[in-house]
């Protein structure tokens, strides 16, 4: 199975997520000793860690699981947060247009050349 150009785009920015990811989980359980987490928030973090830190294992080949792990560790994150203090909704509404738009341009960009002749 050839890979193309796109492939290599999204491999690589699945893996920078993931990166971002470990490195944020990582500080936020790091520094626990000095801003304690709720109990929930210790739970999930701690296992998003181990999926986050596991998926450069076990979802190598896999970018469906790449994402669904990047899925779950973002929401660990923000799913709590928002329920605590529903006014952070706003703010993260507002950053999800720019996100969404970058989204369907990549999705956009992935499906360009799909059923037409190449040109060299």
């Amino acid at each position: 199975m050839s890979t193309t150009r796109w492939d290599k785009v999204e491999l690589t920015a699945s893996y920078s997520l993931l990166v971002i990811l470990a490195t944020e989980l990582l500080t936020r359980l790091g520094l626990y000793s000095m801003f304690p987490l709720p109990t929930v928030d210790l739970v999930l973090s701690s296992a998003a860690t181990v999926l986050v830190l596991g998926a450069f294992w076990f979802a190598r080949q896999s970018r469906k699981l790449r994402f669904w792990v990047i899925g779950f560790a973002a929401a660990t994150q923000l799913v709590p947060m928002v329920v605590r203090q529903p006014v952070l909704l706003l703010p993260l509404i507002g950053a999800a247009v720019p996100v969404g738009i970058i989204l369907w341009a990549l999705v956009a960009l992935s499906k360009k050349g799909q059923g037409t002749a190449g040109h060299s």
